[in-house]
């Protein structure tokens, strides 16, 4: 399988509106979206559901189905490609995009879903004709057709490569990963085909949407009591987080409008907790998030340093990234400063912080499961991008703990250069682990989860804990 499906970005160009089938039209617009403007689906698809939900289009039935077209689409668009590839008279990459997205949710509607073969047939057929015209149509038609003469498993034996004689590709084809991700995730997960095959799946399942009850703010049974028993359930690990059954609202939730819960996954808050309760040696009156946006880790650590009488400080980069982060903050009780700053180039004191957090920009492949589309547009390469940047932060963060506190380096990719390369590199350039840095081990401060490996850092898996692959090692500065 290729390291990125051949498809091409095309002019964007008019078309028709349905007079029926909103739910597929929506559907074509967000992949429109994602290909042309390299968009995000969590972040273009619920603005078009809003908008649908409020023209009187749409019902919940609706936008379940438009969403699993959306992301079904995108998470198994490798292997769709390869399917569809050998129904057309020419190379993929010369089929224009808007037709290969029609195609796309049509492979889906027919490989993917429990919709009739006919109706997916004539629905697909149906909006190429509004969005493409009649010629495209017909050329729509005669290679869905073809799709339809096999199901998702007939075809994977005809078009995946043979495991014995390529294990990643047969992989990548069969669970829909490009082969360098397949490849560098079989490396951090270590063990056989069963661990790896079982991770792939997992990046391809609708991730739970979870809550995080900010402490002294909320708490998890008022969560549990306000979406309800049947709709809600206690997290997993965390104390604080609430899992929503399919469907559930978030914004719905007073709590949630009012700040006083998030949006969270719960690896995320795992991580957060973990740097907060590491053991110190001497006094705990001052945190910092070096990486504070989008703001979820330091609206839980704003909360927790609060109880302990201790300061956050959240710095990010970005200024509209730090934005949010201050409003994922405003109403905290304790106190706390939002500043723009770079983490490369501190605006703090060296050893003014007893705490250290750098959740640090990454490839991002620990969260395929919320971005699909992701792993279709990373290539090898971006870890050179990002190699330098993770080092100097997590340098800058043990810069700015006192000796005797805790920095912790995470990151929501299980890439080995990512992860312990990282850590590893930052140590031995302070002349190694014995001079003035040492390891906490973060599994007790994980207490009842899991599979959490030999240590003294912290993978987390989708497969294994349900959460996204989160990556944590914490450090005590000793000199």
């Amino acid at each position: 399988m290729s390291q990125q499906p051949p498809r091409r970005h095309g002019t964007r160009k008019p078309y028709r509106r349905p007079q029926k089938d909103p739910v597929r039209i929506l559907a074509f617009e967000a992949l429109r979206a994602v290909d042309e403007r390299d968009a995000y689906a969590n972040l273009v698809l619920p603005p078009l559901l809003r908008k649908a939900r409020e023209g009187g289009d749409f019902d919940s039935r609706d936008a379940a189905l438009a969403t699993e077209l959306v992301y079904g689409s995108l998470r198994r668009q490798g292997t769709y490609d390869a399917i569809i590839a050998q129904c057309v008279d020419r190379p993929l990459r010369e089929v224009d995009p808007p037709v290969l997205d029609v195609l796309t949710l049509g492979a889906h509607q027919l490989l993917g879903t429990r919709i009739p073969t006919h109706a997916a047939v004539s629905a697909s057929v149906e909006l190429a004709r509004v969005v493409l015209g009649d010629g495209r149509a017909k050329f729509v038609n005669a290679v869905l057709r073809k799709v339809a003469a096999h199901d998702l498993d007939g075809w994977l034996e005809r078009v995946a490569p043979d495991y014995d004689e390529d294990p990643e590709d047969h992989l990548g084809v069969v669970h829909a990963h490009p082969r360098w991700i397949v490849s560098a995730l079989w490396d951090a997960l270590g063990g056989g085909r069963a661990g790896i095959e079982d991770l792939l799946e997992a990046d391809n399942e609708r991730p739970e949407v979870t809550l995080v009850a900010r402490p002294g703010r909320s708490t998890a049974e008022e969560l549990v009591a306000a979406v309800g028993e049947d709709s809600a359930l206690p997290g997993r690990w965390s104390p604080y987080a609430v899992r929503l059954a399919e469907g559930g609202e978030p914004g719905a939730l007073d709590a949630v409008r009012e700040g006083r819960a998030g949006v969270q996954d719960e690896g995320s808050q795992l991580v957060a907790l973990a740097l907060a309760n590491a053991p110190l040696d001497g006094p705990d009156r001052a945190w910092l998030d070096g990486c504070a946006g989008p703001g979820g880790k330091a609206a839980l650590l704003a909360a927790l340093a609060a109880q302990r009488g201790a300061a956050l400080l959240a710095s990010e980069k970005q200024p509209h990234r730090a934005r949010l982060v201050a409003r994922a903050l405003d109403g905290n009780p304790g106190p706390y400063q939002v500043i723009a700053a770079d983490g490369t180039r501190p605006a703090w004191r060296p050893g003014s912080f007893d705490r250290v957090l750098v959740d640090v920009p990454c490839t991002g492949l620990g969260a395929l499961r919320r971005r699909p589309e992701a792993r279709w547009r990373r290539r090898p390469e971006d870890l050179d991008g990002f190699a330098p940047l993770q080092r100097d932060l997590l340098r800058q963060a043990l810069a700015a703990v006192r000796i005797g506190g805790v920095a912790g380096y995470a990151t929501c990719s299980p890439h080995l250069a990512e992860t312990r390369a990282v850590v590893d590199d930052v140590i031995k350039g302070r002349g190694g682990p014995a001079v003035d840095v040492e390891f906490i081990d973060a599994r007790p401060l994980m207490p009842g989860v899991p599979a959490l490996g030999d240590g003294p850092d912290v993978q987390l898996w989708p497969h294994l804990h349900g959460t996204d692959a989160m990556y944590l090692a914490l450090l005590r500065r000793t000199g």
